[in-house]
């Protein structure tokens, strides 16, 4: 390999590793706004009288639901995202599982986005906070 070769190898590196830097802060940032707006609507909702429910988690498949150990407000209609009470978004969505039949599926938190459905290929997004607020206003009517 030629000194250059090495050198032009070596500057593309750190470029790559520069502009992942770059995505990931500005990822965190998106993460750190929906997030804020998370905390805002439980609070919101526990002034409206919105008490949380239950939480169930689906099957990629759709053959299946899960109960969870959670409790929240579900965002959407289909019920595939909700913000739990403790202010943190999941997607309810988990691999099917005999295991999670009798024990309830585990669902970790996701890091949050400013549009919701984002990036997901099936053309359905929509702004978090237009989400949270459709949520508010429904009030104990949703769906």
């Amino acid at each position: 390999m030629t000194d250059e070769h090495a050198v032009w190898q070596e500057q593309r590196g750190r470029a790559v590793a520069g502009r992942a830097a770059a995505l990931e802060a500005d990822r965190a940032a998106e993460a750190a706004q929906a997030s804020a707006l998370l905390t805002d609507f439980v609070q919101r909702a526990a002034e409206r009288g919105l008490t949380p429910s239950p939480l169930a988690a689906h099957a990629f498949d759709g053959r299946a639901t899960y109960r969870t150990r959670l409790r929240g407000w579900y965002l959407k209609a289909n019920r595939s995202v909700a913000v739990g009470e403790d202010g943190r978004y999941y997607v309810l969505s988990v691999p099917a599982s005999v295991r999670a039949r009798f024990r309830g599926a585990q669902l970790a938190p996701s890091r949050p986005r400013l549009v919701v459905g984002a990036g997901g290929g099936d053309g359905e997004t929509m702004p978090l906070a237009q989400l949270l607020e459709r949520r508010l206003d429904a009030e104990v009517t949703w769906p």
